[in-house]
């Protein structure tokens, strides 16, 4: 029983030192890119020497897909839930949209990385994409267009392509981040100050309560049930680098083991 405890243990160690290296490279890949990132900065970010990192992924690329897989994941997780939770199809649409809102909001590591990894097939470059897409974005995808045609069948939803429905609603998404810097510059304004972001956010369901509905006021309803289920998250932003006493006390937990 004892070996068998102490076996559990050294698994959940080597658990929570694989992620606090998955997480120091996640931040280090989507602020320096897969060239200008260097396994010593990761390393020494997740409390840990070099060898230790290539006992547990053999290589830079290794490391760099791990850390993009693992990233996704978090992203599909969150993603489905979402998709699979209780009510009508346009609410759980319209949650989804907020998901994907908040999303791109408090993971800028994931939009970097997928940035990045877009630029590399756009050049024809050897690129990440392929694994993800059957594992992540296929799936996702796949989920929604039978969500929105659930919602159409059942008359909630007004007749159309499932597929215009998610560009016409994650395209603006995107498009509100990216643009964000130009706006800022035409307007004088900052489009990811917080009260922009939540004017924004709700100004986009409850739109989509009126556009894709087929009963404008229960797509009021169902607009204001989802911004209720689903509050703007406080925070945004990549978590604020480790302090150097916290890495040193890292580094001294990995040679006691």
């Amino acid at each position: 029983m004892k070996i068998e405890a102490t076996t559990r243990t050294q698994a959940e160690r080597a658990d929570q030192t694989r992620a606090r290296i998955l997480e120091a490279a996640i931040r280090q890949f989507s602020e320096n890119g897969l060239a200008g990132a260097r396994t010593e900065q990761i390393a020494e970010e997740a409390g840990v020497n070099k060898a230790l990192l290539y006992y547990y992924f053999q290589g830079k690329e290794a490391l760099y897909e791990a850390a993009l897989e693992a990233a996704a994941e978090g992203v599909r997780a969150s993603s489905m839930a979402v998709l699979e939770a209780d009510g009508s199809a346009g609410e759980r649409f319209l949650l989804s949209v907020l998901n994907h809102f908040d999303r791109i909001h408090t993971d800028p590591g994931f939009q970097s990385l997928m940035q990045q990894e877009m630029i590399r097939l756009h050049r024809g470059e050897a690129n990440a994409l392929r694994p993800l897409v059957e594992k992540v974005f296929r799936p996702l995808t796949k989920r929604m267009q039978q969500v929105l045609e659930e919602g159409i069948a059942a008359g909630e939803l007004i007749p159309g392509d499932p597929a215009q429905f998610r560009y016409a609603a994650l395209g603006a998404n995107v498009f509100y981040f990216l643009s964000a810097p130009f706006m800022r510059l035409i307007d004088g304004v900052d489009p990811l100050e917080r009260g922009a972001l939540e004017f924004r956010r709700t100004s986009a369901i409850q739109y989509l309560g009126q556009a894709v509905f087929v009963d404008r006021e229960h797509g009021a309803e169902v607009a204001a049930r989802a911004l209720a289920a689903a509050p703007m998250p406080k925070n945004g932003g990549i978590p604020p680098r480790p302090t150097p006493e916290f890495r040193a006390i890292k580094r001294h937990e990995a040679r006691q083991k």
